[in-house]
């Protein structure tokens, strides 16, 4: 048994882990199901542990970095994640008293994927890093149907072959096999290999061309070391060392110029123009009248009362308040600063969830936790009559969330993100496969830029045309396409999660019902 719970979680480790491996997500979860089987057949107690330790272990071979930026998080992440997947498995153990056959199977199915939407829209306390679907981050060429069920459709469809491989190979070892007629032994096979190759085999149609692009961009990396900066450099040197890349472009090009996430911390809302950094930022504008300037900061604004304004508000000496942000800006020659405030924000790092109930122990610790102020949707940035979808670092890991970005009008996607916290571990790269998965879903170009690492120019197709290396200044120049079409999941959504949402709920009501009624 012990082997099995191990084989499980290296094949639920290694697609995040090694590029090209998202196939092995397909059978991962036929050794915990045999696991479960023989602890079933075998009348076992305590097998929760068992199947809580696969996911543990799951969950730290994959996501332990988050450790480098907060030992604390890091454990809570993998111990808190692990636990509600093993809540989820449980169901799928007590459904078993009262649905019967392949009925139980199915519930885990729905009951999973459920969960994973939970994760993806409604939870406060949100960590949907290790969604199913997100295996064939770096196995692109399998999953171009992801602009129709978008990542949680793989999330369905990697259920759905690990059940086909599980349910044929009990067939065949319970030697109720030798029982089929040779059309259901047929069928039996012919499915699940349909099942296989299907998905993978529609994706050759389905991928785009490579195309030309006809927006210029210039993606400045300055590589500046977040645990060094504040007995390093200053915000003055730093934006030297910035403007110093970025200077590197002709100056009679228009480019949409990048610059990565919380690059200053200068600005105040109530103020913009009196930032040092933006007024350094306004003179190499106007020395390129065709250009603009896309950059993130962390953002302070004041608000004078002595009503407290929001739950997350910090009162300051004078009496006020003071709200914070993780903000995109958007600068023209002409002066003229748009501003975004990120909406997906990282609990406890910048966000407080469940403010009515953290903020009074928040305050007797003295304001540990984070409480940025988003803008409570995505909206779309604009850049000479162009519309920009700006997703903040974290924000691109939600599927449907960057999707609004195009709803909003967004013919470009773009990522800003600060990488530097997790240092050279798989957590930077994964990050970057995810952004292939947003540009697949919406069919747009995507240009990424990362203090640290990687960015990347990235087609409609996935594919990562140009990027950085990891840890060193650089920038990155090329064309990006434009688009107004809108792929089948901007239109209409996680449509696939909400079925699974709904299976989910009418299996347990009946599971429920049958429970209180015997059985019948």
């Amino acid at each position: 048994m012990l082997l099995l719970i191990l084989l499980s979680s290296i094949l639920l480790s290694v697609p995040f882990l090694v590029p090209g491996t998202g196939y092995l997500s397909l059978i991962a979860f036929v050794p915990l199901l045999f696991a479960e089987r023989m602890a079933d057949q075998a009348g076992r107690k305590g097998f929760c542990w068992w199947h809580y330790l696969c996911f543990l272990l799951w969950n730290a071979a994959t996501t332990f970095w988050v450790c480098n930026a907060t030992v604390g998080g890091g454990i809570f992440a993998c111990v808190a994640n692990a636990f509600q997947m093993s809540l989820v498995f449980g169901l799928f153990r007590w459904s078993k008293k009262t649905l019967k056959g392949a009925l139980p199977y199915l519930f885990l199915l729905f009951a999973w994927v459920a969960w994973e939407r939970y994760y993806l829209t409604w939870a406060q306390i949100s960590w949907p890093w290790l969604v199913l679907g997100n295996s064939f981050a770096r196995t692109t060429g399998w999953i171009q149907w992801y602009e129709y069920t978008g990542t949680v459709g793989g999330s369905v469809w990697i259920w759905a072959c690990n059940l086909a491989v599980f349910g044929v190979l009990t067939a065949f070892w319970s030697g109720r096999w030798k029982s089929f007629n040779i059309k259901a032994k047929t069928a039996s096979l012919a499915g699940a290999a349909l099942l296989f190759l299907a998905p993978p085999a529609v994706s050759l149609f389905l991928r785009p061309e490579p195309a030309e692009g006809n927006l210029d961009v210039f993606i400045a990396q300055p590589n500046i070391d977040v645990y060094g900066k504040h007995g390093g450099l200053t915000q003055e040197e730093q934006t030297r060392t910035l403007l110093g890349l970025m200077e590197k472009a002709p100056k009679d090009s228009a480019y949409l110029f990048i610059a990565p996430e919380t690059f200053t911390s200068d600005i105040v809302m109530n103020g913009i123009q009196a930032s040092p950094t933006v007024q350094s930022f306004s003179k190499f504008l106007s020395e390129r009248p065709s250009s603009g300037l896309l950059f993130g900061a962390s953002t302070w604004e004041y608000i004078p009362g002595r009503a407290r304004p929001t739950q997350t508000a910090r009162q300051i000496n004078n009496g006020s308040w003071v709200e914070s942000h993780n903000t995109a800006l958007m600068m023209s020659p002409e002066g003229d600063i748009q501003t975004y405030h990120k909406n997906k924000l990282v609990v406890g790092v910048e966000m407080m969830p469940y403010p009515a109930f953290f903020r009074p122990i928040d305050d007797k610790l003295g304001g540990v936790m984070g409480r940025c102020i988003g803008d409570g949707k995505a909206e779309c940035l604009d850049f000479k009559g162009t519309g920009i979808g700006c997703a903040i670092c974290y924000e691109s890991v939600y599927g449907e969330f960057c999707a609004d970005y195009v709803r909003d009008g967004a013919k470009l996607l773009t990522i800003i993100t600060n990488d530097a916290w997790w240092g050279d571990t798989p957590g930077y790269r994964q990050h970057l496969s995810y952004a292939s998965l947003r540009a697949i879903e919406t069919r747009r170009w995507i240009a990424r830029c990362g203090n640290t690492g990687i960015s990347a120019i990235i087609d409609p197709a996935g594919r990562i045309l140009k990027q950085t290396y990891w840890w060193e200044p650089a920038t990155l120049q090329g064309k990006v396409g434009l688009s107004d079409e809108q792929t089948f999941f901007v239109r209409h959504g996680d449509f696939a999660g909400r079925v699974c949402v709904m299976m989910f709920l009418l299996m347990l009501c009946a599971a429920v019902v049958r429970r209180f009624t015997g059985g019948k």
